[in-house]
């Protein structure tokens, strides 16, 4: 099982290469049903390698000019607070057992993994929803106009997602970054990949200090989920994005199903 982890992580970043986005959502899965750690620390790896993984996808964007750094500043700086605040407050204040329905009780872990599950579904919904003829908004040549309060809000929504489950949320950045700062959908791609980068690294360092860290496996894992990106994005050249994306998304689809049945009907 550790094996196909490790086979797992290096196609976490081959999706990630190939469409832009989603392969995240796996990350966190692959490390507790594959590799057999507990959820709540799987969920702080999850925002090391996953910010990892984007920082280093966001590099050829930049270098292409579609990464837009006031956005990501913009967007970031409530969203790295959210997370962070939530990795070093919130999470730990959650008790051991949260409640009990019946003779069922939902402990913090099975409570994290079904929130996670449920942001599995809403993801993959987004991806099988999208259409070929998704094209780049008119550039914005005037200047960004930002909408604040609702940038602002939507940065610590996806930040405190991000701070209980360990995903990137891209799924839920892109759009915020099309219709509240109007960018052309490819600069919002790379721009959110920045946002990711920056606040899920930086809301891991609010886990440091709460749990032991077993950093050989979580950089053997990062670096294969790296190494998937340089292979998806040559593979990206060749292969259909669209219909590899809304692929993907049924896989997820089932995976979040899944985790729900595991996590409430099999001890």
């Amino acid at each position: 099982m550790e094996l196909l982890g490790y086979v797992a992580s290096a196609i976490i970043g081959v999706s990630l290469g190939l469409i832009g986005g989603g392969g995240s959502i796996l990350t966190v899965p692959v490390l507790v049903y594959l590799m057999g750690v507990e959820p709540v620390v799987a969920t702080a790896y999850s925002l090391f390698i996953v910010g990892s993984t984007a920082l280093v996808g966001a590099v050829p964007k930049w270098r292409n000019g579609v990464v837009n750094v006031k956005t990501a500043i913009i967007f970031g700086i409530p969203s790295i607070a959210a997370v962070y605040a939530t990795r070093a407050w919130l999470v730990p204040l959650i008790p051991q057992e949260v409640f009990t329905v019946g003779g069922f009780v939902v402990t913090k872990s099975i409570l994290l993994m079904l929130l996670f599950a449920v942001l599995m579904v809403a993801a993959s919904i987004s991806m099988i929803r999208s259409k070929n003829g998704e094209t780049d908004a008119p550039a914005n040549t005037n200047g960004l106009h930002f909408n604040y309060p609702l940038i602002l809000l939507e940065g610590v929504v996806v930040g405190m997602l991000t701070g209980l489950v360990g995903a990137g949320g891209g799924f839920l950045i892109i759009p915020a970054l099309v219709l509240l700062a109007k960018l052309p959908m490819k600069e919002a791609v790379g721009t959110s990949l920045l946002i990711i980068g920056m606040k899920s690294l930086l809301g891991f360092t609010g886990d440091l200090g709460h749990y032991s860290m077993d950093w050989m496996l979580l950089l053997t894992v990062t670096g294969l989920a790296i190494a998937g990106i340089f292979v998806g994005n040559a593979m990206s050249k060749r292969v259909s994005a669209q219909k590899l994306k809304i692929g993907f998304g049924w896989f997820v689809l089932m995976m979040g199903i899944y985790i729900i049945m595991k996590e409430i009907f099999i001890p």
